[in-house]
């Protein structure tokens, strides 16, 4: 295969290669910083980039020859510790080197992986684009007029554009899941609890959980079974036909005065006529989403946002809406956040009655196509929060009750920007969605598209 073929093979692929002495890591890491010295300064993927440590790494993958992961080229978000770097979150804020991996990024090590770098993130992990005044805009390989999403978004363009094997995310009301939608790939919010978020605890109010951002299920799957604390192995049910499964589609919503419009329920459509065809019995049954469940949701995510301002400091750095944003959460009480996590367990009962009559839910995972670069520029904390929650309102529900959730690719509009449809299942279900994601992505075969920006 050429460069641009062996930079879009995906993270499964690459470790095959490499095991089987075909590429080194350290032909595979140069591909990867020369294309990153290229397109990176028109889609700003990464904050850093450890090119020497990498290509050390690399070499080290090369004399050792074993671990899952060996050698495979890994960009890990800018709101997880990378030992010897600041983690910024977005932020102005003076933040000292950290002197230890995360936990995460420590087993990504402990298997054999390259660090490549660390990648963009909104101001406090905010937003679902990834802007920032001190870090600039990160811009979306399929149109770079558009964003690539937040907070992940980094990570989401590092990987669609070919300028690393996968990547790492987090979610505390979307980001893994909203970056993978807006360019294409494959990502998925795991179980809460499922990997661990040490040295933090209870991240973003308890919402907030890690996974990949891949360009297929399996590459998806390979780094869970590295990173996951206990389940099933995902590798293995990657490689499994699901059977004939009950899938209820859900695009109703809460009356927040917006609906998906015709270019993301064609989304749904599509993959719920590919879910007929592969024999699954598809039928409309809604989520319950209530009246009072949204506030709740709202409650977690904006303190979230707060504390993690008041851990940063210097919020007279941050931009407008950042302030604003962040002094939401802060006339959030704490005792009010708690309350609404204690309520979580109930929520999820009311949500989870659909699965009485259906094995995973289908929704839209947007109401309109994800917005452009700056769209939001000049507006504040408020109308920002209310333009993030029209535009993306199906995701956060499943942050707040714990299950695992995953964004899908569901093809492309007339003018080739990506499509994506969101998989919701009970609790512990990861196995479930990536076996039947892994079905999917067999007949839309969607990781041999590749945009054209990065060719």
């Amino acid at each position: 295969m050429d460069d641009a073929d062996l930079a879009f093979a995906g993270l499964a692929r690459h470790a095959e290669l490499i095991a089987a002495g075909e590429i080194t890591s350290r032909e595979l890491t140069e591909l990867f910083l020369s294309r990153i010295a290229r397109l990176d300064p028109l889609l700003n993927a990464y904050r850093v980039v450890l090119g020497a440590e990498a290509l050390a790494e690399a070499d080290a993958a090369d004399a050792r020859r074993s671990g899952p992961l060996n050698g495979v080229p890994i960009a890990i978000k800018d709101d997880m510790h990378v030992a010897g770097q600041v983690t910024a979150y977005g932020c102005d804020a003076d933040p000292q080197p950290r002197p230890a991996d995360s936990e995460v990024v420590a087993r990504l090590r402990a298997a054999g992986a390259v660090i490549i770098g660390k990648t963009h993130v909104p101001e406090l992990m905010a937003t679902p684009f990834t802007e920032s005044p001190t870090f600039g805009v990160t811009r979306n390989p399929w149109d770079p007029h558009r964003t690539s999403g937040g907070s992940s978004g980094g990570s989401a363009t590092a990987v669609a554009a070919g300028l690393a094997s996968a990547a790492l995310g987090s979610d505390g009301a979307g980001s893994i899941r909203i970056p993978a939608a807006c360019t294409g790939l494959f990502g998925l919010k795991p179980q809460r609890g499922r990997v661990s978020s040490a040295p933090e605890n209870e991240a973003h109010q308890g919402m907030a959980v890690f996974g990949p951002l891949t360009r297929t299920v399996m590459d998806a799957a390979l780094i869970m079974d590295v990173i996951a604390d206990g389940g099933p192995s995902l590798a293995a049910a990657a490689a499994t036909e699901p059977g004939r499964l009950r899938i209820a589609i859900s695009t109703a919503l809460p009356p927040i005065g917006v609906k998906p419009d015709a270019e993301q329920l064609g989304a749904v459509d599509s993959t719920a006529a590919i879910l007929r065809d592969l024999g699954h019995e598809v039928h409309v049954r809604d989520f319950d989403w209530g009246m009072t469940m949204g506030n709740r949701i709202l409650a977690r995510f904006m303190r979230g946002i707060h504390d993690t301002a008041a851990e940063q400091g210097h919020t007279d750095r941050l931009s407008r809406r950042a302030r604003g944003l962040e002094r939401i959460g802060h006339a959030v009480p704490e005792r009010v956040a708690a309350a609404a996590a204690a309520h979580a367990a109930a929520d999820a009962a009311q949500l989870n009655a659909v699965f009485e009559h259906a094995d995973v839910v289908l929704t839209p995972m947007f109401t309109r196509r994800p917005p452009r670069v700056r769209e939001f520029d000049g507006r504040g904390g408020a109308r920002t929060l209310v333009g993030m929650t029209r535009l993306a309102p199906y995701n956060a529900a499943f942050n707040h009750t714990g299950q695992p959730a995953v964004s899908v690719p569901a093809g492309f509009t007339p003018d080739g920007f990506p499509l994506a449809a969101q998989l919701v299942g009970p609790p512990d279900s990861e196995a479930l969605l990536v076996t039947l994601s892994a079905q999917l992505e067999r007949a839309r075969d969607w990781a041999n598209a590749c945009p054209a920006v990065a060719a």
